[in-house]
């Protein structure tokens, strides 16, 4: 009983992460950064609820994902075209995420803080011998291993890593910089909307002002652990992701936490995030344009 929990707890949990540091990779590897994952997370997470309370789960995914891709358009456009700080971009998007929601909770449902998605707009789970599964673990890993291909095997790849190392070569091949990163900044958008998604109508059933909890940010750190590869990008959200389910199943025991606070126990998916990226640190390569705009001679 406690493994079944466990393991459907540790898949659930491994699905934003992934999915998120899955599209930040392929972005990254064209050379563009955006630190603004938490607050993507949160605009989708809210923007589709909306769309689920209008449509229905499908539609609400759909939402998500293109909230998110319209905020990897703008981060994109901002830093790509208008030469702006990538990282003061992605601050941004942050801070617009925090206020935004906290006042659409109040504008869209009157409630400030919280909002509970109602039952019958919530995304199907799968019935399994272990317990109920969402299919988006099984889409998250093949968001993964797609991504892996189209960066390693096709054309579109090639451009993506020639612009990440030397955009100034890749422009004189005639490859479009800018056309090239403005996808990488939609791709990892969208992909950043699908998982705030996931959140909302899905894994978590609700909106609040603090949805993601710092998974963005978790999400970040799983990008330099897996050193710009999306199949270890499945590993980092699996380790966080077991953490989490452990944190969870350890934290309704209460003979443990008579001794430890759930508190503490809680705490234990972000600090072994932290000591597992603190060990790759030094070693991981990023592109030698990794966060330079680009400006032809």
């Amino acid at each position: 009983m406690i493994f079944s929990s466990l393991l459907i707890n540790a898949l659930h949990a491994m699905v934003p992460i992934t999915v998120t540091a899955t599209g930040e990779i392929l972005s990254e590897r064209a050379g563009l950064v955006n630190i603004g994952m938490e607050g993507i997370l949160l605009i989708s997470a809210f923007a589709a609820v909306v769309g689920a309370e209008a449509g229905g789960p499908l539609l609400g995914m759909l939402v998500g994902m293109l909230a998110g891709a319209l905020i990897g358009l703008i981060h994109g456009i901002i830093t790509i075209y208008f030469r702006g700080d990538q990282t003061i971009s992605g601050v941004g998007i942050n801070v617009l995420g925090a206020g935004l929601v906290a006042f659409g909770l109040v504008w869209q449902w009157g409630q400030a803080g919280f909002h509970q998605v109602p039952r019958a707009v919530r995304f199907p789970h799968i019935a399994t011998p272990f317990g109920s599964l969402s299919p988006m673990v099984f889409v998250a890993i093949a968001l993964a291993l797609l991504t892996y291909y189209l960066i390693n095997y096709t054309n579109l790849g090639l451009k993506l890593k020639a612009v990440g190392e030397n955009p100034a070569a890749a422009d004189a091949a005639g490859v479009s910089v800018e056309r090239v990163r403005l996808f990488g900044a939609i791709y990892a958008g969208a992909l950043a909307g699908l998982a705030g998604a996931y959140l909302s109508i899905d894994w978590l059933a609700t909106v609040t002002r603090s949805l993601p909890a710092g998974r963005g940010f978790i999400a970040l750190a799983t990008v330099v652990f897996s050193g710009l590869n999306p199949l270890l990008a499945i590993v980092g959200g699996m380790i966080f992701g077991f953490f989490d389910g452990l944190a969870l199943v350890v934290s309704t025991s209460r003979e443990v936490t008579r001794v430890i606070p759930y508190q503490f126990i809680q705490m234990l998916p972000y600090v072994v995030t932290l000591l597992v990226v603190a060990g790759v640190i030094g070693r991981a390569r990023f592109p030698r344009a990794s966060g330079q705009p680009y400006r032809r001679e």
